[in-house]
């Protein structure tokens, strides 16, 4: 099987050794946002809604870029330094996924980096793009198929 990258300028650039998603097959991993804005590569400026937002943001550009969207994800982990927040992720979630909503672990860390308060990564299943059959091809299958009719 083989592996592509996926890479968006719609999404904060990796800040460390690894890339923003790996596709193998109709698998999509996407690494851990934190709430960077990717023109800037500053954090968002707001409250912890602010920043549980912006995280969605970039996951949807990352899912994009792979050929998928937010309700292709399988699995998310959702990792938070202060659970109580968890509501809000619940909240904001509800606003860019749609049920049957994934499989989801959340994980109370003692620090995340740049000092977020959040970070999420996921896991989606998307059928790769296909390829357009040409028109020729296509109406020679067409062809053929009739030439067998016939025959029946």
């Amino acid at each position: 099987m083989t592996r592509s990258i996926i890479a968006t300028p719609h999404a904060p650039k990796a800040i460390g050794t690894y890339t923003q998603a790996v596709r193998a097959g109709d698998t999509v991993y996407l690494s851990g946002q934190i709430p960077l804005v990717p023109e800037t590569m500053e954090m968002v400026a707001g409250d912890m809604r602010a920043q549980i937002r912006r995280v969605f943001e970039n996951l949807k550009a990352v899912a994009a870029a792979s050929g998928g969207s937010l309700n292709d994800v399988v699995k998310l982990n959702v990792f938070l330094t202060d659970l109580s927040n968890f509501p809000l992720v619940n909240e904001v979630m509800a606003e860019y996924m749609q049920q049957p909503y994934p499989a989801r672990a959340a994980i109370g860390v003692a620090a995340l980096p740049r000092g977020a308060g959040v970070e999420m990564d996921a896991v989606l299943v998307c059928r790769a793009k296909s390829k357009k059959k040409s028109a020729p091809k296509a109406a020679k299958r067409a062809k053929k198929s009739a030439k067998a009719r016939k025959r029946r």
